[in-house]
């Protein structure tokens, strides 16, 4: 079955992640370029690991065109961590995928983010595909991107520079804007 998301500034796109990330019983596979997730995201995703769901974000590593994106986003790395989310950084290029696998059955493909913007203010198109054999090549795409990343940890994040940490302070109360 395939579902196309409605473009402009889509609040259903932001519900339907929620209700896939709710509704995950293994696996949350997650890529995307910019990665801003609001409260209720953030919340359903550490509530997914203490159901035992196995979370993996891949994000733009070193090579990413919005430095302050990539602030207001390790600002929550913290707590995500600390639940188990596994995160990555995609090293080669820059990363602007945006992809959502869920439970190797679900799939998310398009152009939304996981951030404020998209699922409010931009204009974005996403295609949600309810088929495991889908969701199995997606998943091949994800593991193979995954060869090109470095796993990001708790201790990384804790010693990341104090001028970043002083950084997020500025940018996490207009992280809605970026």
């Amino acid at each position: 079955m395939f579902v196309a998301s409605p473009a402009g500034g889509s609040e259903s796109m932001h519900l339907m992640y929620l209700m896939a990330i709710a509704a995950a019983e293994h696996t949350i596979d997650l890529q995307a370029a910019y990665f801003v997730p609001d409260e209720l995201i953030i919340k359903a995703l550490i509530t997914a690991r203490h159901r035992g769901v196995r979370v993996r974000v891949t994000l733009p590593g070193k090579h990413i065109d919005s430095e302050t994106v990539r602030l207001a986003s390790k600002a929550h790395w913290g707590e995500l961590l600390l639940a188990g989310v596994e995160i990555y950084e995609y090293q080669p290029t820059m990363m602007h995928n945006k992809l959502l696998i869920v439970d190797g059955v679900m799939s998310s493909v398009g152009s939304t983010n996981f951030d404020v913007r998209s699922f409010r203010l931009n204009d974005e198109a996403s295609l949600n595909v309810y088929d495991a054999a889908f969701a199995a090549r997606m998943t091949d795409v994800f593991d193979a991107d995954l060869e090109h990343t470095v796993r990001y940890t708790y201790a990384m994040w804790e010693q990341r520079p104090l001028k970043e940490k002083f950084m997020e302070k500025f940018i996490l109360p207009i992280k809605s804007q970026l």
